[in-house]
């Protein structure tokens, strides 16, 4: 169909990025068996959560949570070049997935810095608020320049896009979209892009080199493109997740990534099993080798942290590192942890009031009967509002990732002791310049969400 087609024959964003985790989710359920048996293990416990907590059931039914949880994924992706990065942005792009956040995990010795693919409105967050980790080697940081210079050329040979994706990509920055047939062969041109591959591009000895020097920079490097390492499902009780993974055949991390267990989860933790060891076969026909990168992931999410907020969850979480330099892998680390915590607020009502935490403010049924009576009231009555039963306050889900989480899942399916130490090296306007924009302030982005609800409740409430 021609660019001159009419944005009503159009498909939306939305149901573009739909169409794509679902279809990716069948692949990796196929590569990967374990995935299939996480997710199963999952809805499990997320039925079960459901059945015995109606006050949660209620609440996120109210907030529209329960039609987004089945299908809520993340993914991650590892790209070795800037070109990489920048169509990817693009790619993104078409299923309404932004920009957001920059991590730099080389303070952990994981030579890539990262975004966050996803959509950014509130409305599209409920729609299916998929979102893609994604990091980008950091060339620099391989110490031998034989080798750095070795594993440029290697990547400039590559494209890991298709002739097809590319069109289509191009198609809907010139058309503003894709008709439903475009969208579908955008879906199946794409999911080319995030396919396991078992033939190296190198041969045993240069996968070897790049392995000694890091196994990312071998994952990244010496494949034909950027696999899908793993893809996320939400549970609503990670510890009976973590409990229950044994129990399913699958080898689960020992320690659940993030903040302790809490009545009100804050936050992101994160739990996984541990990366396959797959055969591969190698460009000089030496034989197999054995590759590990792929695994599969479990995530809890919480209410999104104000920057007050952040600043005393960063404060406590060094407190409980600082005590032991074995860090997560200390014996008694779950107990310090916790302990730790108890300097965090633990309700809802505590977190909203110290603002340390997102809200968004709705009105209630009462408050629904009292829309346009109530003259002006200003912001600072929403706590006699909220006690008066007219205005409720549901927790606003942080949809982003953890630097200190994401690393420590990094390196727990990376050869478990390995820990290569590079200095923290934040290069967030080089990411941007090879990205090709800015990244969103994930935190500005909560702000701006629950600064609209208030503007709206009290809209309303004016009449």
């Amino acid at each position: 169909m021609s660019s001159s087609c009419s944005s009503s024959a159009f498909v939306s964003t939305n149901e573009i990025r739909h169409r794509f985790s679902s279809a990716m989710s069948e692949m990796y359920r196929l590569e990967v068996p374990q995935y299939g048996t996480l997710v199963d293990l999952v809805a499990d416990i997320n039925a079960q959560v459901l059945q015995e907590d109606a006050a949660l059931r209620a609440a996120m039914q109210e907030a529209g949570e329960i039609e987004r949880l089945g299908v809520e994924r993340h993914g991650a992706i590892r790209v070795g070049t800037a070109a990489e990065l920048s169509t990817m942005r693009r790619l993104f792009a078409v299923m309404g997935m932004e920009p957001v956040g920059y991590y730099d995990l080389s303070v952990a010795g994981v030579p890539v810095h990262s975004t966050a693919f996803r959509p950014v409105s509130d409305e599209a967050l409920l729609a299916n608020p998929f979102r893609v980790f994604t990091s980008l080697l950091r060339l620099e940081l391989i110490a031998d320049p034989e080798l750095r210079a070795k594993a440029q050329a290697i990547l400039a040979k590559r494209n890991i896009f298709t002739e097809g994706a590319l069109a289509l990509i191009a198609q809907f920055e010139s058309a503003g979209g894709l008709t439903s047939e475009q969208a579908d062969e955008f879906v199946r041109q794409a999911l080319e892009t995030f396919r396991w591959h078992s033939e190296a591009t190198v041969d045993a000895e240069t996968y070897a080199a790049l392995l000694k020097a890091h196994r990312l920079i071998s994952d990244v490097v010496c494949f034909r493109g950027p696999h899908i390492n793993h893809l996320t499902p939400r549970t609503l009780d990670i510890d009976a997740a973590q409990q229950a993974m044994p129990q399913r055949g699958i080898a689960a991390k020992d320690v659940v990534e993030g903040p302790p267990r809490r009545a009100c989860p804050i936050l992101l933790r994160q739990t996984s099993f541990k990366a396959l060891e797959e055969k591969i076969r190698f460009a000089d026909d030496t034989g197999a080798g054995a590759h590990t990168a792929r695994f599969g992931e479990i995530e809890q999410r919480g209410v999104a942290l104000t920057r007050k907020g952040r600043a005393l969850y960063d404060t406590l979480l060094a407190k409980v590192r600082s005590m032991d330099s074995a860090g997560s892998a200390a014996p008694d680390y779950e107990a310090r942890l916790a302990a730790a915590f108890g300097d965090f607020p633990d309700t809802h009502d505590a977190l909203r009031r110290e603002g340390l935490a997102f809200y968004r403010y709705s009105l209630t049924p009462q408050g629904e009967a009292k829309r346009g009576q109530l003259g002006a009231p200003a912001e600072a009555d929403l706590d006699a509002l909220i006690s008066q039963g007219l205005v409720r306050a549901d927790a606003i889900i942080y949809e982003d990732f953890l630097p200190v989480s994401a690393a420590g899942i990094f390196q727990s399916n990376l050869g478990g002791q390995e820990q290569k130490q590079y200095e923290a090296n934040a290069a967030q306007q080089a990411f941007e310049a090879d990205l090709g924009a800015s990244v969103h302030d994930e935190i500005a982005l909560y702000a701006d969400a629950q600064q609209r609800s208030i503007e709206q409740v009290l809209a309303q409430l004016k009449g």
